[in-house]
């Protein structure tokens, strides 16, 4: 874990639980695409920007996910760098409660209020008022987080943060978090479509062809509105929806994964809902979700 791994002249990136990327700005100078899930994460990122003689000048975050920006804040405390994300996403940066709300619907119980849901603040530019660098370029990637971006640099590398998750993951969670089903499904077809010499997804293998990889998270995407659409045939409450949902795909139940399946097949209802697969009717004061 950690590892540095080369995949380009100018681009590299460090093997952690999210993938974090380096783009070589000069012979000295590099940029981080994204900084890993802690502070620890970013004292080990700053020891190999100094045992390569490497200066950090700004770090670029994909999204807000606690596991991107974790280690912002150390970094940004002793190399004095600058951040740049999308506009929403700087809100969760400077304040982390947001997705511990957000994901609740509510003030989070303490339960909720943790290091892998709520990392430490730090400050974040809209990317919208920086003038990316010569070899550099921006490709949104909506979907899974409210103004997710990836990267690509000049040496064909793309990093993809989140719009795919590994197939060992898929198979182990299935339900993995998704905000907007059908701008995720829109990512996944533009994603397929994308050339380059590496993909560098933040959750699995980096590979030199993305295209399983992109179908097979499509299929699972497709096989949970098939699941929903089934225990939907009579009128259900979305707690109902919930436990099924674990049940089938045989999930543990925790506050994490609580909000986070919840939130996700919340967003898989109001997808199908919109598609006119399913309908809702208030009947005695419960909220009933019904396919059409």
């Amino acid at each position: 874990m950690y590892e540095l791994n080369q995949v380009g002249d100018k681009t590299y990136y460090i093997e952690s639980p999210a993938k974090i990327g380096i783009y070589k700005l000069s012979e000295t100078e590099v940029c981080l695409i994204d900084s890993g899930n802690d502070k620890d994460a970013g004292r080990k990122v700053q020891g190999i920007l100094v045992e390569q003689g490497w200066s950090l000048k700004f770090i670029l975050n994909t999204h807000s996910n606690a596991d991107h920006v974790g280690g912002n804040a150390v970094l940004q405390q002793r190399l004095n760098v600058p951040a740049y994300t999308s506009g929403i996403e700087a809100c969760f940066n400077r304040f982390p409660i947001l997705e511990s709300s957000f994901l609740y619907g509510g003030y989070p119980v303490k339960e909720l209020r943790n290091k892998f849901l709520m990392t430490q603040s730090s400050e974040a530019d809209d990317l919208n008022n920086f003038s990316l660098p010569q070899g550099l370029e921006i490709l949104p990637l909506e979907g899974h987080y409210f103004g997710m971006f990836g990267v690509k640099t000049d040496d064909g590398v793309w990093f993809l943060a989140d719009c795919m998750m590994g197939e060992n993951i898929l198979q182990k969670y299935h339900a993995s978090f998704i905000y907007d089903v059908a701008a995720y499904l829109a990512t996944l077809d533009k994603v397929e479509k994308l050339e380059g010499k590496w993909f560098i997804p933040a959750h699995a293998a980096a590979c030199q062809d993305i295209k399983p990889l992109v179908a097979a998270n499509r299929q699972k995407v497709l096989e949970i509105c098939e699941k929903l659409l089934e225990w939907c045939r009579e009128p259900i409450m979305f707690e109902e929806v919930l436990k099924k949902t674990f049940d089938y795909f045989q999930l543990s139940m925790d506050w994490n994964q609580y909000v986070l399946v919840g939130s996700t097949i919340r967003s898989y209802l109001a997808y199908l809902h919109e598609d006119g697969k399913i309908e809702t009717t208030f009947v005695n004061n419960h909220l009933l979700w019904h396919t059409t």
